[in-house]
This record gives structure tokens, sequence and C-alpha cells, in this order.
């Protein structure tokens, strides 16, 4: 469909002018909507989640990160390839296969050898979410 067909449907089936321009994220905001209308759940106002998105996201604010907290004592299991590699979390540190590292993220690169987010790499943060 073309964007001028996907403002039409949005106003059909929505009973409300699109909230965005771009025919990509009109085409995704529609889909969503009409999932969830047929689901039962109702579909919350795409105004209201995008302009609450961008208020999270406008310029001269930082974002908030979510640091994971590990507790000394903890391993950290994660399959790579056929292999499974445990980590022991220390006081100042990390250890793996013997050695100790300063973060997560060295241990992921040197499991993979790309670099990697260390609490990505094992499963401790979630993808963020759009």
């Amino acid at each position: 469909m073309d964007v001028d067909a996907l403002r039409a449907v949005w106003r059909e089936r929505l009973g409300e002018p699109p909230p965005v321009r771009s025919p990509d994220l009109l085409r995704r905001a529609l889909a969503e909507a009409l999932q969830m209308n047929a689901s039962g759940q109702g579909a919350v106002s795409p105004d209201r989640r995008l302009t609450s998105a961008v208020s999270r996201h406008r310029m001269g604010h930082k974002s908030k990160v979510r640091t994971a907290a590990f507790k000394p004592g903890s391993t950290l299991i994660r399959e790579w390839q056929g292999q499974r590699h445990e980590v022991q979390v220390v006081q100042d540190g990390f250890i793996w296969n013997g050695a100790k590292h300063a973060s997560l993220s060295k241990v992921a690169r040197l499991i993979t050898g790309v670099r990697w987010n260390g609490p990505r790499f094992f499963g401790l943060r979630e993808t963020e979410a759009a």
C-alpha cells in the first residue's frame, strides 16, 4: 500500500487521523493497532505513545540506562557454539577460564571474538523495545 492508502485505512478503521507521516512507521503502527483491536486488548493511543517516546529522547536529555548489578559469588552461564561458559562474579571483576577480567563485555569479546555488550550476551539485559 502507498502512504495515501495507509492513511485511508487508518481513518476508516481507527476513526482518527494517522499520527505519523512516514509510510514505514504508519504501516507498523497500523498493524499493531489492528492486531490489538483484533485480540480485544484495545489499542493504546498512538499519539500518546509517540509523544511519550519523543519526550524521553529529547535533545539534551540523557537517556536512562539500566546497569546490571552483580553480587559477588554469582555464576553466569552461557552456551556459545556448543560450548558452555561459566563466569564467576567477584568483588572487583569477573573470573572466566581461571583469569580475572574487569568487565563482562571483555569476557564476551574473548568468548566470541567480536565486541558484545556483556550483560546482553549473558542474557541479563532485555533488548530495547521501540
